[in-house]
């Protein structure tokens, strides 16, 4: 097959590429610049926004396959650039796909599109959308989602994935803020529970989009569902951060602020932001405080029976392989 990866030069987007390749697929990278190390494997790449509908119609033509990773991620920003990245976006993927035949999309969500701000244990795919959203990010993952599935049909073959919390060598999101903060010690544990979260390394989470697309056909099982992906092995919180850290050579995070201290601080600083129109991200908002005090690991048993997916990296794997990147980034 020829795919299409939008975000390949991306962290997951990535990782999905270099899968591809691996298997002998023809692989195009759809991104708003040019990345060298996508050259020097020797992926095709065109650049390009996301809202450009003609743009991402040229990226799409002759392609059988679309792996729709890229998107705005963040907590912080203004409502109209997450809306014009990840819904004006998916849909002109999904118009693209449409128009040039296009057999197979598989969309990156996430499973922050059904948190309401309180625990989620063990949940499946059945839980709804919340009403209310307290960040952009997840309001706008969640609309685009919607329109994948209802995109689903005998010409065009959709399915949607919710990795969670990505992490490993490369993250230049997730465990870049967690150092940096770290650093400069500016984390602390926020409440007093051992709440536990779910993640997924980055190898893990990328072939299961592979194992997706093998599997996704009109008609098919897997055609117009949503799956969660993760490791499977859900950590306390703060463990997982604090072996982030120790992956880093970072110590761990000891000092304590009650949750609801967390939440009114967030409260505050999103206040102040926006009244002063102060440059760049709070270093707290209600959005985090509510996922650093609360518990969300998910049912992976869909995703194990319809995909096949069994993690093939553990945590304690992945760590040392973190490790490893580390060391080699800071010498």
């Amino acid at each position: 097959m020829k795919a299409l990866v939008t975000g390949g030069g991306g962290f997951l987007g990535g990782a999905i590429v270099r899968l591809l390749l691996e298997r002998g697929v023809e692989v195009v990278s759809f991104s708003r610049r040019h990345y060298p190390e996508l050259e020097q494997i020797g992926v095709k790449q065109t650049q390009g926004d996301l809202a450009d509908q003609d743009a991402v119609a040229s990226a799409v033509e002759g392609c059988d396959t679309v792996f729709h990773v890229a998107g705005k991620p963040g907590i912080w920003g203004p409502y109209e650039e997450y809306y014009r990245t990840n819904v004006e976006g998916t849909e002109n993927v999904i118009s693209a796909c449409q128009r040039h035949g296009v057999r197979r999309l598989i969309y990156t969500s996430s499973p922050s599109v059904i948190f309401d701000g309180k625990d989620m244990e063990g949940v499946d795919e059945s839980v709804p959308y919340p009403d209310h959203y307290e960040t952009h990010y997840p309001k706008t993952k969640a609309i685009a989602e919607r329109m994948v599935l209802k995109a689903n049909a005998p010409e065009l073959a959709t399915v949607v994935l919710r990795p969670h919390l990505i992490w490993g060598p490369g993250d230049n999101h997730l465990v870049p803020r967690i150092i940096d903060r770290g650093k400069r010690g500016r984390l602390c544990q926020i409440g007093h529970r051992a709440n536990l979260i779910d993640s997924v390394y980055v190898d893990n989470a990328a072939e299961a989009h592979l194992l997706a697309a093998e599997r996704l056909a009109p008609g098919s099982a897997v055609a117009g569902k949503v799956y969660f992906v993760s490791q499977g092995e859900p950590l306390p919180v703060w463990e997982l951060i604090n072996r982030i850290l120790a992956a880093a050579g970072l110590p761990p995070v000891t000092r304590r602020v009650p949750s609801g201290a967390a939440y009114a601080a967030g409260w505050i600083l999103e206040s102040l932001y926006k009244g002063f129109k102060l440059k760049g991200e709070p270093p707290m908002t209600r959005f985090v405080a509510r996922e650093l005090s609360t518990a969300h690991w998910f049912n992976t048993d869909a995703a194990r029976r319809d995909l096949g997916y069994t993690p093939q990296i553990s945590i304690d794997e992945g760590m040392q392989r973190l490790a490893r990147y580390l060391g080699l980034a800071q010498k």
